[in-house]
């Protein structure tokens, strides 16, 4: 008996691995698209419109997240993690009652969010941030707020249904396009010299985004739409919001973790400083693209299992997830941390090099983040939502404490600091590093496992010793873009060659890379039948 539940655990670990994969190359496809329409807006505006005007549409969107996530009371959360609980009890009634709940309190929360940002908007730009000009950037941004709100309710109810093609497809593919589209128009047209377009470019993408994702819904899931039998939610009701709310207190805290440094730039330097800055950050950000792939379907994957009692699967998943995380994105780590100036000047231009060390210290913190993130699902899965806001409320004081230290300083051991940038990339590091040992620790605690394979240590060695000659060739040659992308796909082969010797894959891995080719083999095979068959 013990055999067969043993044998039955192996079998559905590999199937949910597989389905994984599987689902990460949907997503692959769509973050990949993504990141490179996100860059193209993002680097239009900075070369375009320069680091002053890119440094004030940052503030603007910057309020703007900080009243979304107010206004959203963490209903996106509750959403992911009740949908899937509900629908593995085949509670349909409980899912509609939620789906119209949370949909009707955001068209008020919206619209009361909206208008009060546009009406604060003189009082921000001039009080806090001592520029007039700011105003009119946040008050066409509030628009965006509204519609934001509502797009993001109907993504979280796709992505509850595990509709990861269509999530994908709306938040990475077709919402970044068509801010794309419209800001290239807008530059055709000539109206570069006014601001104001550039703001608009974005709030008209996101009126076309919730269009869209309202149709996807009741398409794919329209059931949830329907009528629901008139009896007590109120057991659904609470649980729900006892889940929501707090998780509202830490989405708050986070968006306050993840901006504060562009803040304290904005009220110690200037919105240039802010625009610099934020070339840094994206690129850093490249890193939150590999567990990106993974955790859109694995954080509902666990919270089925959670509820099934499948904790041995779980662990299995967390540890090989967190693995697969580190292993793809450790070269990527390490070749933006040897080529920041490269990076930077290749996607926003020259004048934004002067932020190639505070990328450096950014890389490192976002690489931490990326690989422990499983903890911080984990403790989500187990409802410790409470747990996770007082985590980011710490992490957010400490952030905010050494930020109004750092900033102001004009070097920080022995580094330029006059611009600030040292100070709140180190800021940042150094909260990122505490908030996720607190995640680690936890999730140790309450589930009695790290989501950590030993191997990791090993891959580590494998990307010091692969790294070594990087390191020799920055110090040696002079550094074209031919010479940089050589050294890179050198890299990456002797990284991958590195990694078999040392035998860093397991059976998990061999697993997927296996069925993989045996896909390949087979869409291969269909190719030359229908080449046959054309012939």
């Amino acid at each position: 008996m013990a055999k067969n539940k043993s044998q039955n655990n192996l079998e559905k670990l590999d199937s949910s691995l597989k389905l994984l994969v599987q689902t990460s190359f949907v997503v692959f496809i769509g973050l990949f698209i993504s990141k490179v329409l996100g860059y193209a807006y993002r680097i239009i505006i900075a070369r375009y419109y320069g680091p002053e005007v890119y440094g004030q549409f940052t503030l603007a969107l910057t309020i703007a997240s900080f009243f979304i996530s107010i206004a959203a009371f963490g209903f996106f959360e509750g959403i992911l993690r009740y949908l899937p609980i509900l629908r593995a009890k085949n509670k349909l009634d409980e899912i509609r009652y939620l789906v119209k709940k949370t949909r009707l309190v955001y068209l008020f929360s919206g619209i009361v969010a909206t208008t009060l940002v546009f009406f604060l908007a003189d009082f921000m730009a001039v009080q806090i941030f001592h520029d007039a000009s700011l105003s009119m950037y946040i008050k066409i941004m509030s628009l965006a707020i509204f519609t934001t709100l509502l797009t993001n309710i109907h993504l979280g109810f796709l992505r509850g249904f595990e509709k990861i093609g269509s999530y994908s497809f709306l938040l990475n593919i077709f919402q970044n396009a068509s801010r794309v589209i419209v800001l290239l128009a807008i530059v055709l047209m000539g109206l570069v010299s006014d601001g104001s377009f550039l703001v608009w470019s974005y709030v008209l993408a996101s009126v076309i985004t919730l269009v869209l994702s309202q149709q996807f819904c009741a398409r794919q899931i329209g059931q949830i739409f329907g009528k629901y039998k008139k009896k007590d939610y109120s057991i659904i009701r609470i649980s729900f919001l006892k889940y929501s709310l707090p998780v509202m207190f830490y989405s708050v805290i986070g968006l306050i973790f993840y901006w504060i440094d562009s803040f304290s730039l904005g009220y110690y330097k200037s919105a240039v400083e802010v625009g610099i800055y934020n070339a840094a950050v994206p690129i850093a950000m490249l890193l939150g693209f590999i567990p990106d792939l993974f955790l859109q379907l694995f954080f509902p994957m666990i919270n089925r299992e959670h509820t099934l009692k499948n904790h041995n699967l779980i662990e299995q998943l967390s540890k090989q997830v967190t693995k697969w995380i580190f292993m793809a994105g450790l070269p990527v780590f390490i070749l933006l941390f040897f080529f920041p100036g490269a990076a930077l000047n290749i996607l926003f231009g020259a004048q934004y090099i002067s932020a190639q060390d505070a990328l450096r210290i950014l890389l490192i913190g976002s690489f931490i983040y990326s690989v422990l993130i499983t903890s911080n699902n984990l403790l989500s899965m187990l409802g410790k939502s409470r747990l996770i806001m007082w985590n980011m409320v710490l992490a957010a004081i400490l952030n905010l404490v050494l930020n109004s230290i750092l900033v102001p300083m004009q070097s920080i051991i022995g580094f330029d600091n006059s611009n600030g940038l040292i100070g709140a990339s180190l800021a940042t590091l150094i909260s990122l590093v505490f908030l996720n040992i607190l995640f680690l620790v936890q999730a140790k605690k309450y589930l009695g496992f790290l989501p950590i394979r030993k191997k990791m240590m090993t891959i580590l060695l494998m990307g010091a010793i692969s790294s070594v000659p990087l390191f020799y060739i920055t110090n040696t040659f002079t550094m074209s873009i031919i010479n940089i992308i050589i050294t890179a796909a050198l890299f990456v082969l002797l990284y991958g060659i590195m990694l078999l010797v040392s035998k860093s894959l397991d059976e998990n891995d061999w697993m997927i890379i296996i069925s993989f080719l045996g896909k390949l083999r087979i869409l291969r095979k269909n190719a030359v039948q229908s080449d046959s068959v054309q012939q």
